[in-house]
């Protein structure tokens, strides 16, 4: 039955041209932003993930920057640490030196000084960007690292760089160091040396209340050849009513010594005799035992200030001193050095992620532009059969005007 009411193949031709016109659109929209879900309406779930997955992008560029700014402040606190240590390393040359009966020491100590005052120089001048890791001003530096995306949120992480004290400032000696059988004391009782011969050799150094009092965080370092140990003051070993703090360092030291494993070296502490150590060597090679107190707050090369080696004496407690604080340093160096290879390599896979995410968001929002190019011609195509096809139907109410007639 025909109608001049109802156009039947008009309205499935009007359908099927607007079906291929919305295909259309969205293809060319495709090819204009190039996204096959630029927007919620297109894919509502892939276009959050997609979200969520951009802003971590934009995150991970805020650690990229933080770990380069963490990486050259590291870097100019290992730098500093370095000429710290060869500036050490050239003072203890000249320690070595003074040993020498036949020298100006006079001469040796100016020059000692000089390069005391040149690594003043340096750790106070160890800063970027106001932030100075060397100079005891700082305990510990985060560095953040990673955004970690979990089930229940999002949560920072962050590299701890612990700083150094390389300072050689508020030093205040302290005669603690009372007697020796056969080593050498400071003048000011504040640092000796032993020399323990092979097979046997013995000596001893006791520990004794100072003129100032101890305080916590006060510190007693021993090097035993090329190894080191120490003990801190804690306000337990100040509130101790039983036991003297003497006592209490010489129990720690020995304590601290016996966990070095030195071989051939035994140290014994006899309560009758109160904060004395005696250091028995039954190896086969020499010892040299060297010991130094610093105070509380003092800077880790606190010590300098005192080395004196314009007499023998003081030439020689200088060389077990030199020998701690070169050590501090070289330490100090070499956990910096650690710690900035652990941010390059943080750095180095942060950038490879924010790579790796940016390709995985692509992969869920980009359009596939040779299938969408293949598309937009067949869409072409169609359309303008459709636009044929829609003429032709609208044609058909006229063929009734031929009954008509």
């Amino acid at each position: 039955m025909s109608s001049i009411l109802t156009n039947n193949s008009a309205m499935v031709a009007l359908q099927t041209m607007k079906s291929i016109n919305a295909n259309l659109s969205k293809t060319q929209s495709e090819i204009s932003t190039g996204k096959s879900v630029s927007s919620a309406k297109d894919n509502a779930a892939v276009w959050a993930v997609s979200k969520v997955m951009e802003s971590d992008v934009e995150g991970f560029k805020g650690i990229s920057s933080s770990l380069s700014l963490g990486s050259s402040t590291v870097a100019v606190a290992r730098q500093a640490s370095e000429t710290v240590t060869k500036l050490l390393t050239d003072m203890k040359g000249k320690i070595v030196a003074a040993q020498e009966d036949n020298v100006d020491r006079t001469k040796i100590q100016t020059d000692i000084v000089a390069l005391r005052q040149q690594i003043e120089s340096v750790v106070g001048a160890a800063q970027f960007n106001g932030l100075n890791l060397v100079n005891g001003s700082q305990t510990s530096v985060d560095v953040l690292s990673s955004l970690d995306r979990s089930a229940t949120g999002v949560s920072a992480s962050s590299i701890t760089v612990t700083a150094e004290d390389l300072s050689t400032g508020e030093y205040t000696a302290n005669d603690v160091f009372s007697a020796s059988t056969g080593g050498t004391i400071s003048a000011d009782a504040d640092t000796f040396v032993l020399s323990l011969d092979s097979g046997g050799g013995s000596d001893d150094i006791t520990i004794a209340d100072g003129a100032n009092a101890w305080a916590a965080g006060d510190k007693i370092t021993m090097r035993i050849g090329e190894k080191q140990a120490s003990y801190t003051i804690t306000d337990s070993d100040i509130a101790s009513g039983s036991n003297s703090v003497p006592d209490l360092v010489a129990v720690g030291m020995k304590n601290a010594i016996d966990a070095l494993k030195v071989s051939g070296l035994t140290v014994d502490f006899d309560s009758a005799n109160p904060g004395q150590l005696v250091f028995t060597n039954d190896s086969t090679t020499d010892l040299t035992v060297s010991g130094q107190y610093r105070n509380a707050g003092s800077g880790g090369l606190g010590a300098l200030s005192s080395i004196d080696v314009s007499t023998a004496n003081g030439a020689t407690t200088a060389l077990g001193s030199i020998e701690t604080m070169l050590q501090t340093s070289i330490d100090a160096a070499a956990s910096f050095g650690s710690v900035e290879k652990r941010i390059g390599i943080q750095a180095d896979f942060v950038g490879k992620l924010t790579d790796s995410l940016k390709a995985g968001i692509g992969s869920l929002v980009d359009a596939d532009m040779e299938e969408t190019s293949a598309r937009l011609q067949a869409l072409q195509v169609q359309q303008q059969l459709s636009t044929q096809a829609l003429s032709i139907a609208n044609q058909q109410p006229q063929n009734l005007l031929s009954l008509f007639r």
